[in-house]
């Protein structure tokens, strides 16, 4: 069955894995039925500062606007299956965790949520404190999955972009995606 996945990014640093994903998604285009994509204000301009480019929109999917409540999957009976929110600010965490839903990336998670589909928060921040440690506790106890946004060094990457695809590797086998990349002693 096609997936039918929504992207959110978040102003949390990280925008490489954001962009990788996207990129990732469209080369596994044959397994896909629809790719939605929300982006914060914050992460728009995170994106043109860590990557030197504004081309957060050079892809194939429609993006919505944060504010835009009547996006099909702002609704359970969209029937999209899964939602990332890659890279995941703490602050979009905390609300998550705490049922505000005040603009489309946290509305969507908490009906993402509540219909017991797949939710993916790429954390990107570090160290933790005790109130993020809770908050992803509370997401994990409601059914969402903490990926955070660490590198594995077992492929031996050679570049930034190599090291990125470790965690997106990851996120794509969490959303249930056929993907060849690196697995251990294989």
């Amino acid at each position: 069955m096609k997936k039918k996945i929504i992207v959110a990014i978040t102003g949390a640093s990280g925008s490489i894995y954001a962009k990788l994903l996207l990129q990732k998604l469209q080369q596994l285009n044959a397994q896909i039925a629809d790719v939605a994509i929300v982006m914060s204000d914050n992460a728009k301009d995170v994106w043109k500062f860590e990557l030197d480019s504004e081309d957060y929109s050079n892809h194939p999917y429609k993006t919505y606007s944060k504010k835009d409540f009547m996006a099909p999957f702002a609704s359970g009976s969209a029937k999209f299956d899964t939602m990332v929110i890659v890279p995941c600010s703490m602050g979009a965490l905390g609300r998550i965790a705490n049922g505000i839903s005040d603009d489309l990336i946290t509305r969507t998670a908490d009906v993402i949520l509540k219909e017991r589909r797949r939710l993916i928060l790429v954390a990107r921040d570090m160290p933790f404190n005790l109130i993020h440690i809770r908050n992803m506790q509370t997401v994990t106890e409601a059914g969402g999955i903490i990926c955070p946004a660490i590198p594995s060094f077992y492929s031996k990457p050679k570049t930034i972009e190599d090291l990125a695809m470790t965690v997106v590797n990851r996120i794509i086998d969490l959303i249930g995606l056929e993907n060849e990349s690196y697995r251990w002693s294989e």
